[in-house]
């Protein structure tokens, strides 16, 4: 069985998604396949998620916003939205979710670490919800009684 792909997607790509997509990818430890876009990617990540995020020991430095394609939402199962409103293709058959969250842009690192605790908060339920209908992998057994 494959890993469960999911797409973040904001206007810019240069926050929420991003947070968003380096929780669950740090969390996931490979479960699960995470891509972030933007409708209207900016230049660069913000600098202040950057340093936020390197708090938790996440470097999303080297990350760069991309811009939101068909084939992106088409290879994801769940599709996860953060303010990019008609901007975002819907696809029938796709699970979409819409996190309002607020934007980061202009915020101070003291304004944005709530946003992204709350964003580590619904990542972590996600994760918990994509892979409790999954089986683990199978433990190796051993050749000794019991």
């Amino acid at each position: 069985m494959n890993a469960p792909e999911v797409l973040f997607v904001c206007v810019h790509n240069a926050g929420r998604s991003q947070m968003a997509a380096a929780l669950l990818h740090h969390h996931a430890a490979g479960r699960v396949t995470v891509r972030s876009a933007g409708s209207a990617p900016s230049s660069e990540v913000n600098p202040a998620v950057v340093a936020v995020m390197a708090e938790l020991g996440i470097d999303v430095s080297r990350e760069f916003p991309k811009r939101l394609t068909t084939g992106a939402v088409e290879a994801a199962d769940v599709v996860i939205t953060m303010g990019c409103g008609d901007a975002c293709p819907v696809f029938p058959g796709k699970r979409y979710l819409d996190w309002q969250l607020d934007d980061p842009a202009g915020l101070a690192a003291e304004r944005i670490r709530p946003i992204r605790d709350e964003i580590d908060r619904r990542v972590r339920a996600l994760l918990a919800e994509l892979t409790s209908a999954r089986p683990a992998p199978a433990a190796p057994r051993s050749s000794g009684e019991h």
